[in-house]
């Protein structure tokens, strides 16, 4: 497996992977994305701005991430552990419905703390649907805090702040 920036040639694949994702959490009874989020739209801004990044083994996307700096301004009200304000963000981070258990979202979230270090940042932040206990145990393994809950969306349940500080 290799991660590196998405192109817009990646796009079909991206968008591919999505739906086998999205169709996995719909059957786990995860209503946190749905067939208009994440879209083609989002992706390929990502995609543009140089923050997509992809997992591909033989060939096929099988695991995507957003790496940036920018928060939902929700994101303010948080008592964040970093008051350097030195941290990259992680959005929409996915993977492929049939390779979920292979270690793909942990090798993405090991990418991206190579990113902050490499970057000389001090931390990474997220948020994650309340409705998807599965990411919310994710995180927690990988070393990151539950700092609080946020209002993303009126129409969902809450979204919960991690971070991490990276060493």
């Amino acid at each position: 497996m290799i991660i590196r920036k998405a192109t817009i040639a990646d796009l079909d694949g991206i968008m591919l992977m999505y739906n086998s994702c999205v169709k996995g959490m719909i059957e786990n009874g995860i209503d946190q994305w749905d067939e208009t989020y994440p879209n083609a739209e989002f992706i390929t801004d990502d995609i543009i701005s140089k923050t997509y990044y992809i997992a591909i083994e033989n060939g096929i996307v099988i695991g995507g991430v957003t790496i940036n700096q920018n928060q939902d301004k929700t994101y303010l009200a948080m008592d964040w552990k970093d008051k350097s304000d030195s941290f990259l963000v992680v959005h929409r981070l996915a993977v492929k419905v049939e390779f979920w258990k292979n270690g793909i979202g942990k090798s993405l979230m090991l990418f991206t703390e190579n990113l902050v270090s490499g970057k000389g940042l001090k931390s990474i932040r997220l948020d994650t649907y309340s409705g998807n206990p599965k990411a919310m145990e994710f995180y927690i393994r990988l070393g990151y805090a539950e700092l609080g809950s946020i209002d993303l969306k009126p129409d969902k349940e809450k979204y919960y702040c991690f971070e991490k500080i990276i060493k």
